[in-house]
């Protein structure tokens, strides 16, 4: 049974050629989504931990090498969702220009077009300019490119299997008219002046935009995205420090099941709760992420103040595996512009002190990785 509260299916052409696209309803939902005491408590926390998350996230003393790797874990995890082959080493290799693959660069893209949405956000809020513009940049020189990257699509989408079509899609997004009305009645939403808890605001957009499939590709990355970003907009983290996509990629069914529910039987309530389950799940994980890195990386940095001199190269270095996990000695030396023996030096010293290992056995262009790092990092991206 369709519920008029999320939408209507709308019958297009004739005959064999026939098929019905969905309608969305412009947010808010009438009636409005009705919290109960459990949906209450799940508000509650969300709050309370994303708050908890904010305030570690801003004491980091290495916050942007943090943020750096953050943003490469979600930027995979999402583009996993999407059945990217690539694993966090993949992303992480020094060499990584020239062992790209379309896998790889999918991730790689997925990251410019965070580092440039938040530096885009301090001249333009979030808005379907924005969303072009990163769209864009998400899918250049990737699978899809030929699908118009940086414009809404010019014709109709649907969501099925492989190979599919029309007949057999599971779920059909608005047509191209009532996508661009969709998208317009979407953008006034995200601005309103309304009452409405954000935690709920940005469930609510997410699910929306996900229905209103405005791309011919890309849209599930882009959605994910704009919840981090959202966030960020509205002050609720200062820092990008949550990917929600592990929590969707390991509830995968539930995820697209509750996406449905919504668009079939308007129960934004079911969707919400699964919503602010992920935003907790996520939350918590982002906490214990952080408190584990930092924790390793200030007894690590203990360890180097222990030296007895020449600690300066020693202590760049450390600086540049919490951002570059996996380095070769003669790439470092060049982008430093100094002698492959200056960084040697401080490789040698750093894998005596157990903080670096050496990841093959090469003799030349050797590979080291902050290995215990890397673990927690890896952590939830296997595939």
């Amino acid at each position: 049974m369709q519920s008029e509260r999320s939408g209507s299916y709308k019958k297009m052409l004739h005959g064999e050629l026939a098929y019905s696209s969905f309608v969305p309803t412009p947010l808010p939902p009438k009636p409005p989504v009705e919290m109960s005491e459990e949906m209450l408590k799940l508000l509650g926390t969300a709050h309370h931990l994303l708050g908890k998350l904010d305030g570690i996230s801003v004491t980091l003393i290495d916050v942007d090498f943090f943020i750096a790797m953050y943003v490469r874990k979600e930027a995979l995890l999402s583009s996993q969702i999407e059945g990217t082959q690539a694993s966090l080493d993949d992303i992480l290799d020094p060499h990584i220009e020239e062992n790209t693959n379309l896998d790889v660069t999918e991730v790689v893209n997925y990251i410019k077009t965070t580092d440039y949405a938040m530096s885009r956000l301090q001249q333009l809020p979030i808005c379907n300019r924005l969303l072009r513009e990163m769209h864009e940049i998400l899918m250049n020189c990737v699978r899809g490119q030929e699908k118009k990257p940086g414009e809404f699509r010019r014709s109709q989408n649907w969501i099925g299997p492989a190979g599919g079509n029309l007949k057999n899609a599971v779920f059909i997004p608005p047509n191209v008219d009532d996508m661009v009305q969709a998208m317009n009645d979407l953008e006034l939403f995200m601005h309103a002046d309304d009452e409405m808890d954000p935690l709920i605001k940005i469930g609510l957009i997410h699910y929306q935009f996900e229905t209103i499939h405005p791309f011919l590709d890309g849209n599930g990355r882009l959605g994910r995205m704009l919840i981090t970003l959202w966030l960020m907009e509205r002050d609720i983290l200062r820092y990008p420090v949550l990917y929600i996509s592990y929590y969707l990629k390991r509830n995968r069914m539930e995820y697209y099941d509750r996406l449905n529910e919504t668009r079939r039987k308007g129960n934004y309530e079911a969707w919400i709760g699964f919503f602010l389950r992920a935003m907790i799940d996520s939350a918590r994980d982002a906490i214990e992420t952080i408190q584990l890195v930092h924790q390793l990386n200030l007894e690590n940095e203990a360890k180097i103040q222990m030296l007895p001199n020449r600690k300066v190269n020693v202590l760049r270095l450390f600086r540049t595996i919490q951002r570059h996990p996996i380095i070769d000695i003669s790439k470092t030396a060049q982008q430093w512009g100094v002698q492959y023996n200056t960084v040697a030096k401080a490789v040698d010293q750093l894998v005596q002190l157990s903080i670096l290992e050496q990841v093959d056995t090469k003799k030349r262009n050797r590979q080291f990785m902050y290995a215990k790092y890397l673990d927690v990092l890896r952590k939830d991206t296997e595939m």
